[in-house]
């Protein structure tokens, strides 16, 4: 149990991070949003629990593939907000990044990979 509040107070402590340090400055808060901090912590995770190289390799070629469909959202979003509001347009973006996702996995799977 106390493992687990470890991950959740150290994962957490990271998004906190990279939003107080986006309300001072928007490039540096952009970078380290960028950056996979999520995927390595949760990598580290995976390896500190014990988990098969097969299972800790199968997260990141995962994540690689369900990036790309989400990556369309951040031009829309900036586009849509000053018409639209924030709400409306994080609302919009998500219902267009999951169709994104879908088609995206539709495309894939004529390649052998299966995202679904």
């Amino acid at each position: 149990m106390a493992w687990l509040i470890i991950k959740y107070l150290l994962t957490s402590a990271v998004v906190v991070l990279v939003s107080e340090i986006a309300k001072r400055s928007d490039r540096l808060g952009g970078l380290l949003a960028a950056l996979p901090l999520v995927t390595v912590l949760a990598l580290i995770w995976l390896q500190l629990e014990n988990q098969s190289q097969q299972k800790i390799a199968n997260h990141a070629w995962y994540t690689f593939w369900y990036v790309l469909p989400t990556l369309p959202m951040f031009l829309v979003f900036p586009a849509l907000l000053p018409r639209l509001g924030f709400w409306p347009t994080l609302l919009f973006c998500i219902v267009f990044t999951v169709v994104c996702f879908w088609l995206f996995a539709l495309l894939v799977r004529r390649f052998g990979i299966a995202l679904l």
